[in-house]
This record gives structure tokens, C-alpha cells and sequence, in this order.
């Protein structure tokens, strides 16, 4: 397929079904395919990891697949030591620049044991002619950021571990891309970094990282793809606001409030055409909510930040709606019943809004 223009791949977005449900990205499931059928059964089905009894599908281990000297834990807590990586690295250095400079990247996909539904999905999203797929990868800041040598010092401190990190995470983001589009699909690819809660302006380090993340993005866009980046902390969202993204992906109770607050970033970022993914049932283990006062809340602040000409009637059905966060940590019914409040929130949004696309369902509130 050719590459598709950054303005063709805006227009994408206003074709996505209104108020449309996806995933985070992981599952709780260790059966391949129940997880692979969770994830298929949203309106943007969604790539699962699945690293329960497999931490190589932590979002770390699964991003940094391939580097030299690489270990994890079963938590998915990474380490580089640094002997392996300096003995390996002119040969892994060599084979990502030849395949970067060529746009061969099929050897950067993820492998059986990084990422065991990435086949089969791609085979779904194929073979049901899906307009629309999302994968998600860890985004290089927070892989850097957490990824520590044997002594303990984060790999964004050790040059050149940090920009071999950084530039195998844009292989393996632009290889996922370019086979997604090789289905027929518009990729949603998605950034996970929550690492960015530790973002400083203060840091000249940061502020290269949050650089090479806007260049990033500027890449997978050239390559057909709808880019989102999702952080579940705060962060400075007035930088993240103006990186070029197409989605912003919070978790609404922690920071909508302080996204909205950004007044003149979040007017550039609407009227750029993108929109905001809304992290809106929470996934911790020990919330409690009511999944009406959490809509209500939304609408409650999205009208009432929204700049002058702007309405929640128009700006609302664009935005996409997720859990706060991924669900390997929790049971498979507990996930399950995350993913029916899910439809449930996007149903009020949907009559809030005066959208209706489909009958109604009997409902997870009965």
C-alpha cells in the first residue's frame, strides 16, 4: 500500500464510528483465544497482550524484544547488562539501520513469545475486512525511563543504550504499522506511555525524549496510521496537547479535568482535528463508581471547557471511549464486566449526545 498524506489520515478520524469503544491493551486471558475474541468484540478491536504466565508480553519485555543483553522479571521489571549489550550492539545497530533505511522492518514485528495474538490478529483484522484495527506499543520515554542496567541507572541516562532503545522502539512501531496497513486496515496505533508522569520541563533529557516522541508520531502518521499516545498519570499535558497526536488517551478520573485546564493547547489540539480517548471506567482493583456519575461528570466538564464555537454535541461523538488503563491485572471476569460498563457508558454518552447507531442492548445495570 502507498503511504498515505498526514491530512488524509486526519480525515480517518471522522469516519470512526460515533463514540467508539476500544482497549488499553492488555488482558487478563491465558487462553489465546478467548482474549483474542474480548478484544475483537469492541467497535476498534484491539490487539491483546496477554502476559499472565508470560511476562515476555509486559509492555517493556514486548517492546524491547531483540536488544542485546535484555532480562525481566516475572513482574515485567527490565534490566541491560551493559557487557551484553556493548558486545552485541555494532551488530544490532547495523541490522536496525539497514532495515529502517530500507523500510524492510518484518523482523521487527513482534514474536510468538512477545506478543502471541499479534498473528492471529492480524489474520482477523484481514479476513473481516476491519476498517479500523489498534495495536499499541510501549512508548520509547517510559521504556527508557524504567528499563535500568545491573547497577540500577535508567537507560535514558546511558546514550548509547538510550538511543539504541529509542531507535528500536520506532522499528518495531513502524513494522506493526506497515503490516497493519498490509491488511486493508487504518492502524489506531497507540503510544503507551505512562512513564511521561515523570516528565520534567527542567530536564534537558525529557525535553529530547518528548522530541524524538513528536517525530515519532510524525513517522507512523506518513505510514497510514491514526496516533494516539495514552498516559494514566499527569503529566504536562500542554506539551503533549501540542505533539501533533490525532488521540490523547487519559484516565478521566485522574486528568481530564487537568487536560481541560490547558485552555489554549486543547483548543489548538481540536481544532487541529484530533480528539481525546476517554479512559472513562476505572481499573483499579478498589474503585468504586457509578457509571452514570462518571458520564455525567464528563459532559459536565467537557461543556464546560470547550472553546467558544465549539459544542459537546459535535466534539463528543469523535471521541473514542476505553478503560482507564490495561486489565492484565485483574480477573478475566472482573475484565469482563469493565468491558460491559463500557457499552453501558458509551449508551448514556450516546443519548446525552442524541446519537443512536445501533438497538438498544440490555444493559450491565439490568
Amino acid at each position: 500500500m502507498g503511504v498515505m498524506s498526514d491530512p488524509t489520515v486526519r480525515r480517518a478520524l471522522e469516519v470512526l464510528p460515533p463514540l467508539a469503544t476500544t482497549g488499553i491493551g492488555s488482558l487478563p486471558h491465558t487462553h489465546l483465544e478467548e482474549g483474542l475474541q474480548a478484544a475483537l468484540a469492541l467497535d476498534i478491536p484491539f490487539l491483546p497482550q496477554l502476559p499472565v504466565g508470560r511476562p515476555s508480553e509486559f509492555m517493556i519485555p514486548q517492546a524491547l524484544e531483540g536488544l542485546p543483553g535484555l532480562r525481566w522479571d516475572e513482574h515485567g521489571l527490565c534490566t541491560v547488562d551493559l557487557e551484553e549489550w556493548s558486545a552485541g550492539r555494532a551488530a544490532f545497530e547495523e541490522r536496525l539501520e539497514t532495515a529502517l533505511d530500507s523500510g524492510s522492518l518484518e523482523a521487527f514485528e513482534p514474536s510468538l513469545e512477545g506478543c502471541r495474538a499479534w498473528r492471529p490478529f492480524l489474520w482477523e483484522v484481514e479476513n473481516r475486512k476491519l476498517p479500523f484495527a489498534k495495536a499499541q506499543l510501549a512508548g520509547s520515554f517510559t521504556a527508557r525511563l524504567v528499563t535500568r542496567t545491573r547497577e540500577g541507572v535508567s537507560a535514558l541516562e546511558v546514550p548509547g543504550l538510550d538511543a539504541g532503545i529509542h531507535r528500536l522502539g520506532l522499528a518495531r512501531a513502524l513494522a506493526m504499522v506497515k503490516a497493519l496497513r498490509r491488511t486493508g486496515t487504518t492502524p489506531l496505533f497507540f503510544l503507551d506511555e505512562p512513564g511521561l508522569s515523570a516528565f520534567s520541563r527542567g530536564n534537558a533529557r525529557h525535553l529530547l525524549a518528548l522530541q524524538e516522541l513528536r517525530l515519532l508520531v510524525v513517522a507512523l502518521r506518513r505510514e497510514g496510521a491514526l496516533v494516539g499516545v495514552h498516559c494514566c498519570g499527569n503529566t504536562d499535558w500542554a506539551l503533549l496537547l501540542d505533539a501533533g497526536l490525532d488521540v490523547l488517551a487519559m484516565d478521566v478520573r485522574r486528568s481530564l479535568d487537568a487536560v481541560l485546564e490547558e485552555s489554549g493547547p486543547f483548543s489548538r489540539f481540536l481544532d487541529s482535528g484530533a480528539t481525546l480517548s476517554l479512559g472513562i471506567i476505572p481499573t483499579e482493583p478498589s474503585s468504586a463508581y457509578d457509571v452514570g456519575e462518571l458520564v455525567d461528570a464528563v459532559e459536565v466538564s467537557l461543556e464546560a471547557a470547550l472553546p467558544p464555537g465549539r459544542s459537546f454535541a459535535r466534539e463528543g461523538v469523535q471521541m473514542l471511549l476505553t478503560p482507564a488503563c490495561g486489565l492484565a491485572m485483574r480477573s478475566v471476569e472482573d475484565a469482563g464486566l469493565v468491558l460491559e460498563q463500557l457499552q453501558v457508558a458509551k449508551r448514556r454518552l450516546q443519548d446525552a449526545l442524541g446519537v443512536r447507531t445501533e438497538p438498544p442492548r440490555p444493559s450491565a445495570e439490568g
